[in-house]
């Protein structure tokens, strides 16, 4: 997940999307070796591309592969990595379609794989995607626009206990029967069709003055459902497993607990069973200067992993 700054002389503007933890990723991902490190890093969840551009400018000897769902996003990430030229690769693909893509671009050696779980903040701030409760805009959350459902049909069509459930677990909303009631209630009237209209519904059941908006785990959870993030996660955690080298290393930024919960699950099973080698006993977080700079960092977890095959073939050849 990256922060738009923006700024400019003269009255111009310009955005800058800094993605979390660029350095922490660069050092894990790195090996170690990073002038000797050779074979490829896959992004995949390139958004504008600030991880992968940190990750090509201090790993020379490796080719990269960015995959984000969102057309619009590659369109920006195409134009920032332009400067590396051949060393990059962009492809529009899920986490469940990243040996898929791989496979397309002949892609053998992987030493290197960065899963960043969440919606960019070019998703966030563009009104008209529907993630944001902050402005209007239509109620869809859709990441791939391709996805049939969106957001204005599970809040119009679950019912009062599925939507509670929704927000509890996806969302860890404690208040979510109160909410859901309330939604249910309000759209017996009229349907929700913006973004605005189900925040001010939920600040209503809830009411305000806390650190955070009232929708905020509403609204994440909705983007879960939409994206069904959850399942994507497991199929891309399973990807890194089968497409690894041995030693390559596996980077999972997560935003949210039951992610991280996941993840950390994963790689605990993976070592007990001789496939990882967990190099991050609890995850990694922001550090002050960061934290100060990029109001996004404050959520995020870094956990990481080598992957270990000695006991068994390695997939494919050469880079």
């Amino acid at each position: 997940m990256e922060r738009r700054n923006e700024s400019g002389a003269g009255g111009a503007s310009r955005s800058v999307h800094e993605p979390v933890l660029a350095a922490e990723v660069v050092r894990f991902l790195g090996a170690d070796s990073p002038n000797e490190l050779e074979g490829w890093i896959v992004d995949g969840t390139l958004g504008a591309g600030g991880h992968s551009r940190a990750l090509l400018a201090a790993l020379p000897r490796v080719q990269l592969l960015g995959l984000d769902q969102d057309p619009e996003i590659l369109a920006h990430a195409r134009e920032n990595l332009a400067p590396f030229g051949r060393r990059v690769q962009v492809r529009r693909a899920r986490f469940s379609q990243l040996g898929a893509a791989l496979d397309a671009v002949g892609a053998r050696r992987v030493v290197g794989i960065l899963l960043d779980i969440g919606a960019s903040s070019l998703q966030l701030d563009s009104a008209g995607r529907g993630f944001s409760f902050h402005a209007d805009g239509p109620l869809d959350m859709r990441m791939d626009p391709e996805r049939e459902r969106t957001a204005a049909d599970i809040v119009n069509g679950w019912d009062e206990s599925d939507l509670a459930d929704l927000f509890f677990y996806e969302g860890g909303e404690t208040r979510s029967r109160k909410i859901a009631r309330a939604i249910v209630e309000s759209r017996r009237r009229a349907p929700f069709q913006r973004t605005l209209a189900l925040a001010d519904v939920i600040e209503r059941a809830v009411g305000g003055g806390g650190k955070t908006h009232p929708a905020t785990r509403v609204f994440q959870a909705l983007r879960r459902a939409v994206n069904e993030e959850g399942d994507e996660l497991l199929a891309g955690l399973a990807a890194a497993e089968e497409w690894l080298v041995d030693g390559g290393r596996l980077a999972v930024i997560s935003f949210h607990s039951g992610e991280d919960a996941e993840v950390k699950r994963f790689f605990a099973q993976g070592a007990s069973e001789g496939r990882w080698d967990v190099l991050t006993r609890k995850p990694v977080t922001a550090g002050r200067e960061e934290l100060l700079r990029n109001r996004r960092s404050r959520s995020a977890l870094l956990r990481v992993g080598a992957r270990i095959r000695r006991a068994q073939p390695v997939r494919g050849g050469g880079a």
